[in-house]
C-alpha cells in the first residue's frame, strides 16, 4: 500500500489522524510574519535559527462513540526581542509540547474546550500547520521580556540620590498647600 503524501501547509486533519501520519521539518524564521513584527529592530530575523517543528495524527478510540482526533505537536524556535529593563535585544528560546482535540464544528469545539484542559479546535480539511505554529508561538512569548540579569542597566536619569533627595524637597507638598487653603476659606468662631 502506497503511503499518502501529507501537505503541511494544507493538511486534512482527520486524514492525517486517520493515517496516524507524522510530519517533521523546519521553516526559516523570516516566513512566519507575524512572530517578526515583535522582534528587537537591532536584531537581523535572517541570523535567527530556523522554526524546528514536528506533528503526529492520531484516533483515539472512544467507546461507544466515533473516534477522536489528536495532533501532537512540538515546536522550538527562538525569538530576538527588547528587553524592557535594559532596551537591549535579547534572544528567547521557545518550545512547545501541545495536544489538539479536533472536534466536528465550531460549537462543539467551544463548549468542550470551556471545560477542558486540553486545546479543543473545529476540524478543518484544510489546517495551514504553519498558521498554528506561528499562533501557539505568538502565545507563548512573555508578556514582559526581560533578562534575568541585565548585561548593560539603564543610567539613573538623575544622576545619583543625593541629588534625587534635593529635587524631592524643592518640590512643594500639594496637601500642605490644600490644608493652607482649607485653612483660609473657612470662618473662626
Amino acid at each position: 500500500m502506497k503511503q499518502r503524501q501529507h501537505d503541511p501547509l494544507n493538511l486534512d486533519v482527520e486524514v492525517f489522524a486517520r493515517d496516524a501520519a507524522s510530519l517533521q521539518g523546519d521553516w526559516p524564521a523570516q516566513s512566519l510574519e507575524r512572530l517578526v513584527e515583535g522582534a528587537a529592530p537591532e536584531s537581523s530575523v535572517s541570523d535567527w535559527p530556523p522554526v524546528r517543528w514536528q506533528v503526529q495524527g492520531e484516533c483515539r478510540p472512544v467507546r461507544g462513540g466515533q473516534d477522536q482526533i489528536w495532533l501532537h505537536l512540538q515546536v522550538d524556535a527562538e525569538v530576538v526581542l527588547t528587553c524592557q529593563r535594559c532596551l537591549k535585544p535579547m534572544a528567547v528560546p521557545l518550545a512547545l509540547d501541545r495536544d489538539f482535540h479536533f472536534v466536528r464544528d465550531e460549537r462543539t469545539a467551544a463548549e468542550l474546550d470551556a471545560d477542558s484542559e486540553d486545546d479543543v479546535l473545529a476540524m478543518t480539511r484544510h489546517l495551514d500547520l504553519r498558521e498554528l505554529v506561528e499562533d501557539e508561538l505568538l502565545l507563548d512569548l512573555p508578556l514582559v521580556p526581560r533578562h534575568e540579569s541585565c548585561p548593560d542597566p539603564l543610567p539613573a536619569v538623575l544622576g545619583d540620590a543625593d541629588e534625587f533627595e534635593e529635587a524631592e524637597e524643592e518640590r512643594p507638598n500639594p496637601f500642605a498647600a490644600l490644608a493652607a487653603l482649607k485653612g483660609k476659606g473657612t470662618p473662626k468662631a
